[in-house]
Order: structure tokens, then C-alpha cells, then sequence
């Protein structure tokens, strides 16, 4: 495919993309659905020439920003406080699944290696952190829920092309070493962790001296690939690199981002972000016509195929029942033990985390990066897009109904924040400190009695001098001097709430994005 016809099809796509939003909002289904079914109808359309992905060109171009907005906006407190179960998904589920998989293939297909069978496990393992955003963003769940299902999503997927690789790397040499995978997959976390660490600060130093807008969000938004690619060439997870990188920065962007930055550059990358996710489910449609072709044809395939892929997908569906089931059933045991030991099982959450394991972009790039060689690679690539397939398609569609009949409770050991009232009151009163020493003449004459809404005292200046040569711009300035030192005495008083565990993240964005607003428009009356 010519670099014209492939712009050619991009833009084809994009116009898909807005048809199937529309679909998918008048029929109520996920937009990743209609996205993932209209690109494969896409495939099989009359002149549309085949498309072949480059699963490393998919990886870098694609993945990133949409890991670092994850990241990016992801609640560090959140994550500390529920570490232990995310961890037990991102890493126990996903090599629990790997390993019941490769046995179920196994039995399914004697004749094929035991590494291959463990490599398809591999595949599958991962839930994606676009495909479960894309569904999740559109149901409403516990806040804890939320935060176990959005933090295994962004740290599996290293802990699922580290098996894969060591699995290839089996099938091809006939060698492997438990101990060896453990240590290397340690190894690969801790140097992702300290890698993205290291851009991260490396960044906000940047951006602390940059004084241009548009070089501030230039930068901020080539960080996702920076931090991608440094942990690709320093041999360390990459996906662990780039979501270290982007909460480091959604941390510190209160304070390196003027509110004309957050403002503007939030509004580019919303819609970056949701190209890059609609995009895709797009490809990963098209790219079905790759595969039939090279397997002789959906019915061949379905004929060759067909018991292990469906043995796959079950497998892939009931594997994640268990692993989440057997946690809750382990806690119910601890907790009649010792009710200090273990919180009480929640068989309503088990449920729901249980059907969230959708699969995505991750799972179809690492399929397609096996060898040409290696045995059985039809039967892992059709797997991969029959898993994509179902899970999407299945558990995406439904998992709305799930919630809705499984009805979870919320946490009874949350922490508990401040209300959006009461954190109001402690900024208006830290608002009003802060324009106490300016609004005082030196005689003690009060220059402010009271700040007029601002187009009213904009109004009154222009009529009293519409005749004068030149506007004078003292009076005006004087008066916004004082919003815009309320204004940041708001903001630090809001900071320190934030850092001080009495607020919440999305209360924290709430506020900030007034306060924002009003800055913007005050600077911009000032002058």
C-alpha cells in the first residue's frame, strides 16, 4: 500500500468513526462495539485493499498517549491505597490466565508445543487499558472498583509480553527457566519504574523553564512517546515507563501549567485521545481480512480452527472467574478467621471485575509479532481476533446490565473527603486572606469596597471614558490585580487541600477548572 493510498484510508477511517459514534449513541452500545464491528465490515468491502499492520508501527504510534492519559489523570492516592488488588490482577490474573489457557490448548491440541499453547496464553492474558476505558468511561461503578479495573489495565500489559516473550523464546530454543522469568520480569518493572521516573522529572524541570504555550504543550504531549521509546531502548518495560512518566506528570501539572495551558491543552489532547481509541478498534477491524485471507477463508478457518479457539475463549472468560472468585473466597476465609485480617468477601464486585476483561490493541500487536516460523501461529493469530471479538463485543455490550443487576455497594472503608460546599468555603475564605493586605490604602482608606462582577465594571469604565484620547488602564488593572491575587490564593489553599488527602482528584479538577476560567478572564480584561 502506497504512503497515499494508506492517508487515503486513514481519512476513510476518521469519517467512519464519526458515522459508527452516531450509531453506537442512537443503538446505546459502546462505542468500541460499533467501532470494532463497522471496521470489519470495513475489511470486506469491495475495492478496499488488504491491510497490514506493522505491529511494532501500531505499538509505538498508538499506545502511548493512550497509556499516559491513563496515567495522566489516574489518582495516585487511589492507587497506593489499593495497590495490593491491583497488583494481584495486573500480574497473579494475568499469568493464572497464561498458564490455564496453555494447558486447555494443550488438551485441545496434543500435537501442539507446550511453549506455543503457553505463548497463546501470553496473547490473550492482558485486558486492555483502551478497550476497558472505552467501555468503562460509559457505566457507573463503585470508585474502588474503578481504580482496581483502570490500574490493572495499565500495568498488565508488561506482565503479559514478558511471559510472551519468554514462551517465544521456549517454542524457538527448547529452553526455560522459571527463576530466570521471574527476575527478568522484576527486572523489567523496577528499570520501566525508573526510567519513567527519570523522564517525568526531567520534564516538569523542562516545562518549569519553558514560557510558551504552545512549546509547553508540545512538549507535554511528545512526552507519552519519549518515555515509551527510552524504555524500549534501555531494554526496560516500556508500558511501565510510560504510565510511571504520566502520573509523575498529572502530579505535578497544578503547578508547572498556567491555566491557559491546562485549559487549551486538555481540550487538544481530549480530541487526540479519542481519535487514537477510535482508530483503534477501526484497524483492528481491518485488519481481519489479513488473517481469512492467509487462513483460506472465514469457513476454513471456523473448520481448522474453530475447537481451539472456542476452548480459547472460554477458557480466557472463565480463567478470570476464577482468579477473581478465589480471591474473595480466600478473604471470606480469612475474615472468619480473623475479622482484623481481611475485609469481608464481595461476591457483587467479584462479579462485575470478573466480566471487565475486555481485550484490545495490546493482545492483536503482540499476536502479530510472532514469527513467521514458530508453529501454530494461524492458530494464535485467529484467537486473538476471536478474543478481541467476544470480549468486546460480548462483555462490553452487557457489562452495563451486570452493574445494573449486580447492584455493588459502595466502600464502607473509603476514605472520606471533603464535600464540593465545604471545600468551596475554605477557598473562598483562603480568596479573601489573600485580597485583604491589597484592598487597604496606606492611610487605611479602603480602595474596594466590593469587587462588581466584571463585565459591569468593564461597561462602567468604557462609558466614562468613551471620549477620552487614550483609555486609561490603571483603574482596570488595579482592580484585577485583586482577583488575580484572590484567584491565587484559591489555587494554593486548593493545592494544599488536594495534597493533604481532605479532597478528592475529580473534586480537585472540578475546582481548578473554575478557577482557571476565571483567571483566563481576567488576564485576558486586564490586558
Amino acid at each position: 500500500m502506497s504512503a497515499v493510498s494508506a492517508f487515503k484510508l486513514v481519512l476513510l477511517s476518521l469519517m467512519a468513526i464519526v458515522a459508527l459514534e452516531l450509531v453506537a449513541k442512537r443503538l446505546r452500545l459502546p462505542p468500541a462495539a460499533a467501532l470494532l464491528v463497522g471496521g470489519a465490515a470495513m475489511a470486506f468491502a469491495p475495492g478496499l485493499p488488504p491491510v497490514v499492520l506493522d505491529p511494532d508501527l501500531v505499538l509505538i504510534v498508538l499506545l502511548p498517549p493512550l497509556l499516559m492519559d491513563g496515567a495522566y489523570y489516574f489518582v495516585w492516592t487511589d492507587f497506593k491505597r489499593h495497590l495490593t488488588p491491583i497488583l494481584l490482577f495486573a500480574i497473579g490474573a494475568v499469568a493464572f490466565t497464561t498458564w490455564i489457557v496453555g494447558v486447555v490448548v494443550h488438551f485441545v491440541v496434543p500435537s501442539l508445543p507446550w511453549a506455543v499453547c503457553f505463548a497463546l496464553g501470553a496473547v490473550v492474558s492482558p485486558p486492555d487499558a483502551i478497550a476497558a476505558k472505552a467501555v468503562l468511561e460509559r457505566v457507573a461503578l463503585p470508585r474502588r472498583l474503578m481504580v482496581l479495573l483502570e490500574g490493572e489495565s495499565l500495568l498488565n500489559d508488561a506482565a503479559g509480553l514478558v511471559l510472551f516473550r519468554f514462551a517465544i523464546a521456549a517454542a524457538l530454543t527448547g529452553a526455560f527457566s522459571a527463576t530466570h522469568a521471574v527476575l527478568s520480569f522484576a527486572g523489567l518493572a523496577l528499570g520501566g519504574i525508573a526510567v519513567g521516573a527519570a523522564v517525568g522529572y526531567g520534564l516538569v524541570c523542562l516545562l518549569r523553564l519553558l514560557d510558551d504555550d504552545y512549546l509547553i504543550i508540545t512538549t507535554a504531549v511528545i512526552s507519552a512517546w519519549v518515555s515509551y521509546i527510552a524504555g524500549e531502548m534501555l531494554g526496560v518495560s516500556s508500558v511501565i515507563s510510560t504510565v510511571t512518566c504520566g502520573m509523575l506528570l498529572g502530579w505535578h501539572q497544578h503547578e508547572v501549567f498556567s491555566a491557559t495551558v491546562r485549559t487549551r491543552g486538555t481540550a487538544f489532547w481530549q480530541v487526540v485521545v479519542f481519535v487514537f481509541e477510535a482508530l483503534v478498534f477501526v484497524l483492528i477491524g481491518l485488519s481481519l481480512r489479513g488473517v481469512m485471507l492467509r487462513l483460506g477463508g472465514l469457513q476454513n478457518a471456523i473448520a481448522l480452527l474453530g475447537p481451539a479457539t472456542m476452548a480459547t475463549v472460554v477458557t480466557v472468560v472463565v480463567s478470570r472467574c476464577m482468579w477473581s472468585f478465589g480471591i474473595e473466597a480466600i478473604k471470606a476465609t480469612l475474615h472468619r478467621i480473623s475479622k482484623r485480617l481481611s475485609r469481608p468477601a464481595d461476591w457483587r464486585s467479584a462479579t462485575i471485575v470478573s466480566w471487565a476483561g475486555m481485550r484490545g490493541v495490546v493482545t492483536l500487536a503482540i499476536a502479530l509479532s510472532l514469527p513467521e516460523t514458530i508453529p501454530g501461529r494461524d492458530l494464535i493469530l485467529f484467537s486473538a481476533f476471536v478474543v478481541i471479538l467476544v470480549t468486546v463485543l460480548l462483555q462490553g455490550t452487557t457489562i452495563g446490565l451486570v452493574i445494573r443487576a449486580v447492584r455493588p455497594s459502595g466502600d464502607a472503608h473509603a476514605h472520606v473527603y471533603l464535600t464540593e460546599p465545604q471545600a468551596w468555603a475554605r477557598l473562598e475564605a483562603a480568596q479573601l486572606e489573600a485580597i485583604k493586605p491589597l484592598v487597604y490604602a496606606p492611610d487605611g482608606a479602603v480602595l474596594h469596597p466590593r469587587l462588581l462582577e466584571q463585565y459591569t465594571y468593564r461597561a462602567q469604565i468604557t462609558r466614562a471614558h468613551e471620549n477620552a484620547a487614550s483609555f486609561p488602564v490603571d483603574a482596570r488593572n488595579a482592580h484585577y490585580d485583586v482577583v488575580l491575587a484572590a484567584i491565587a490564593g484559591g489555587r494554593a489553599e486548593l493545592l494544599r487541600m488536594h495534597r493533604t488527602g481532605l479532597i478528592h482528584d475529580e473534586l480537585l479538577h472540578v475546582l481548578e477548572h473554575d478557577l482557571d476560567l476565571q483567571e483566563m478572564s481576567s488576564r485576558h480584561a486586564r490586558g
